[in-house]
């Protein structure tokens, strides 16, 4: 019975990221993950373990990973995500993964297209980790969770 609803809810979200949102499917308002000192902190200097980690496996991984949408991209780990070629290190505005995630790139529905919306604060935030040099660790420190 577990198999068959953890197999039903894989592909709802499949169908969700595949296909992109239908009205009702995302909320306008999600919430921050982090704290508010979390969020003051990381704005400044965001740090990948206390802050991008957490954001990336709450909103983005639960689709970006190889058995979900294998032909995407993954924010499994470094190696992955770099591969992908949607995170430019230094450059925010050229970094697909910023543009996807305020749906400013054509042909590319607001992510996450199901589930809570990434908040301003959590654009800032990546948005500012991605200006500083996108740092992301190796090994476990940098590998994110994939719920199953």
């Amino acid at each position: 019975m577990k198999i068959l609803l953890s197999a039903a809810a894989s592909a709802v979200l499949l169908l969700g990221c595949a296909t992109g949102p239908r009205e009702g499917e995302t909320s306008y308002h999600g919430e921050n993950i982090l704290s508010p000192r979390e969020i003051i902190a990381a704005k400044q200097k965001p740090v990948f373990e206390a802050h991008i980690k957490p954001i990336l496996e709450t909103r983005c991984v639960v689709c970006h990973n190889h058995k979900v949408l294998p032909k995407l991209m993954s924010l499994e780990n470094r190696t992955k995500a770099m591969a992908s070629g949607k995170i430019i290190p230094g450059h925010p505005e050229q970094s697909l993964l910023v543009h996807n995630i305020k749906g400013s790139h054509a042909g590319v529905n607001t992510m996450p297209p199901v589930g809570e919306r990434i908040t301003q604060d959590e654009l800032a935030i990546l948005t500012e980790w991605i200006k500083q040099g996108a740092e992301w660790p190796t090994g476990s420190a940098g590998t994110l969770k994939v719920q199953p």
